[in-house]
C-alpha cells in the first residue's frame, strides 16, 4: 500500500510499504534505481515481508516528480531526475522512511540497487540504520568522504560496466570493513528480474540469500 511519510522540512513523500507477515522482526528500507518506485522493487518489498519485515520504498523523486515511475527503456530520464536531486534532501527523506519503520518497533536496514546502493553506503555513514546492503551500487567515489558507522555488505557483477574493478577496488581500501561479493557472468543488474538482458537468476539468488542471512543477523 502507498503511505505519506513526512520529511524533516516538511516535504511529503509517497512511500511503498509491505507490511511483514507473521511475527514481526524489523524493518527494511528499500532505496530505488533510478527507475523510481517500480513494480520490480515491490516485488523485492514482497519477498523480504515474508521473511518478517515491514519494507518501505520511499519515493525519492517526489520532489523533481511526484509519483515517477520510469520505463526501463528510458534510463536517461531516470538519470535526469536523479541528477536533479540534492544529497541532503534526498538523506532526510531515507532519514523519514526509517525513522516511520522504527516506531514500528525494532530495528531497520537499508537495502539499495544501482544508484540506492550508493545511497545506502551513504546510510551507513550518516544515518541509524542497523546495517546496509548495496546492491550493485553507483557513483561510489562519491561516498568516500566518510567511514561506515553501521555494518555493510554489498554485491556486483564481476561485469559491471557501471562500476569498474579499479573503482570497486577503491571502495574496498577506502572501507576495508565492508563485506563485498562479486558475482562472474553477472553485470549491472543482475539482481533485477524485470530485466531478462541483465537478470542473472543463480547469482541473484546467492546475493538475496546472503543479503538475508546479513540483514537477520544485525536486526
Amino acid at each position: 500500500m502507498m503511505i505519506d511519510v513526512t520529511s524533516a522540512d516538511g516535504h511529503v513523500l509517497d512511500c511503498w510499504l509491505a507490511e511483514a507477515a507473521g511475527d514481526r522482526r524489523g524493518g527494511i528500507v528499500i532505496l530505488q534505481e533510478i527507475f523510481g518506485v517500480t513494480d520490480q522493487l515491490k516485488g523485492v518489498a514482497a519477498r523480504f515481508a515474508a521473511e518478517g519485515y515491514d519494507v518501505a520504498i520511499p519515493a525519492l523523486f517526489d520532489r523533481q516528480q511526484k509519483g515517477a515511475v520510469i520505463p526501463f527503456s528510458e534510463a536517461p530520464k531516470g538519470r535526469d531526475l536523479m541528477l536533479a536531486t540534492d544529497l541532503n534532501a534526498v538523506m532526510s527523506d531515507i532519514d523519514a522512511t526509517v525513522a516511520m519503520l522504527a516506531a514500528r518497533g525494532g530495528k531497520v536496514a537499508v537495502l539499495g540497487f544501482c544508484w540506492g546502493g550508493g545511497l545506502a553506503l551513504r546510510a551507513a555513514q550518516v544515518s541509524d540504520v542497523a546495517c546496509a546492503v548495496p546492491f550493485y551500487g553507483t557513483r561510489l567515489d562519491a561516498y568516500q568522504i566518510a567511514p561506515l558507522v553501521a555494518p555493510v555488505q554489498g554485491h556486483w557483477g564481476a561485469e559491471d560496466s557501471h562500476v569498474p574493478p579499479a573503482m570497486l577496488d577503491a571502495a574496498r581500501a577506502y572501507w576495508p570493513d565492508m563485506e563485498v561479493y562479486t558475482y562472474d557472468g553477472a553485470g549491472h543488474a543482475f539482481a533485477n528480474d524485470a530485466r531478462p538482458a541483465d537478470h542473472v537468476a543463480a547469482a541473484a539468488d546467492l546475493a538475496f540469500g546472503r543479503a538475508s542471512e546479513f540483514i537477520g543477523r544485525h536486526i
